[in-house]
């Protein structure tokens, strides 16, 4: 198929815009309800995008506040990744459609399209009346809602609520996707372009097509500009190597460099050991890696002095070449004091490893490292071959 033509943000990533509101939202307790009052109060538009939805307690929240809001007259789209959103039954897709839900699938699953199965969409997104944006990484699921999970079951992790210039690049970003496997255009309330900025402290990283690429640029820069600390928490472990080499110089420029990464409590037991053969180099040179215990952490946060990113990328191989994804970017001086705090508290509740330690792990972690390492490695030389005969935007 033909390449599409690229609009120049495609190419050159959207620019820094400010000023911004920002509000941290930790753990399912606190952002789950701001969402659906955000939905239930809206009064013209709600754009939602989202990877991960099940049937359940939580989605029916979220589809009883939709479809509310699609009878009260909002216009209300509802793009979800046609592999992730599986576990939504039938019987809700058609409350939905029937509620007057504008409901589509990115990448649907079937024989006509297996050669591109894996290009999935990755992004969490809320838009409401062209006001606000909530970014990070959620799903729609009973595993995020501590009282559907039950408290201390629920999985960790952190959304941004934001109001400002960003949030028309956030709608861009909604409008392609939509374009594609929506079929239609979308009109949005409010302005047609953010305005000038007057004080720059927030940008959004992302791209229709190129995976997170985007957002690991924009990490890499920051890393390699810090001077006093560069603290990441992701889900899911499996570093580039450009990733590992930044992580390294930057200890060696005296920088405090932390890993907040998932424990024993995680969701995909082989990608967790798979990632852990990554440690030991990393000690060696200085890294601190840090074990969250209490529960799944499933957070995507970076922290570079004072720069911060929050969104759906684990800066991982597989977001990069396979997924779409997209962060926030924000320098707002308060936003950044608060995800520090998040950060250090969730260090407290960590196991930290030392080089030492790491030395004496047992034989059966040992080999469970190498064997499912061995794996991940073959099954990543193989998507790169493969998205360099099949890019992405050769498939649309």
């Amino acid at each position: 198929m033909t390449r599409p033509r690229m609009r120049p943000w495609q190419r050159s990533g959207f620019p820094p815009r400010g000023p911004h509101r920002y509000q941290l939202l930790v753990d399912g307790g606190t952002f789950i309800p701001a969402m659906l009052e955000a939905i239930e109060t809206a009064r013209e538009q709600v754009l939602l995008e989202m990877y991960l939805v099940d049937s359940g307690t939580t989605a029916e929240h979220f589809i009883g506040a939709l479809a509310a809001a699609a009878r009260r007259g909002v216009d209300v789209h509802l793009l979800l990744d046609g592999f992730g959103a599986q576990g939504l039954g039938s019987a809700e897709r058609s409350r939905l459609t029937a509620a007057g839900v504008r409901l589509a699938f990115h990448n649907p699953l079937g024989w006509v399209r297996w050669r591109v199965a894996l290009f999935r969409d990755h992004r969490k997104l809320l838009l409401v009346d062209g006001r606000v944006a909530f970014v990070g990484g959620m799903g729609i699921t009973d595993a995020f809602d501590p009282v559907a999970r039950g408290a201390g079951a629920h999985w960790h992790e952190v959304m941004l609520a934001l109001e400002g210039p960003c949030v028309a690049d956030w709608q861009r970003l909604f409008a392609d996707g939509w374009r594609q496997w929506g079929r239609d255009a979308i009109a949005f309330p409010g302005p047609a372009t953010p305005p000038a900025p007057t004080t720059p402290d927030g940008r959004v990283l992302g791209h229709v097509g190129a995976g997170g690429q985007a957002v690991l640029r924009a990490v890499l820069a920051q890393i390699g500009k810090a001077r006093s600390r560069v603290w990441i928490a992701t889900a899911y472990f499996a570093p580039t190597r450009r990733l590992r080499r930044a992580l390294k110089r930057a200890v060696r420029r005296g920088v405090d460099v932390r890993l907040l990464l998932a424990g024993p409590c995680n969701d995909h037991p082989a990608v967790w050991h798979a990632g852990r053969r990554f440690y030991g180099r990393l000690l060696q040179a200085g890294v601190r890696i840090f074990e969250y215990q209490p529960r799944f952490l499933h957070a995507k946060m970076v922290l570079c002095d004072d720069w911060a990113s929050i969104g759906s990328s684990n800066l991982d191989h597989w977001t990069l070449r396979w997924n779409l994804e997209a962060n926030q970017a924000l320098t707002d001086p308060m936003t950044v004091e608060d995800l520090a705090a998040v950060f250090r508290h969730d260090f407290t509740l960590s196991e930290e490893w030392t080089f030492a330690a790491w030395q004496e792990r047992g034989l059966r972690q040992r080999l469970l490292e190498r064997l499912l390492g061995s794996l991940d490695d073959l099954l990543v030389q193989w998507s790169y071959r493969r998205a360099l005969r099949h890019p992405p935007s050769a498939q649309r």
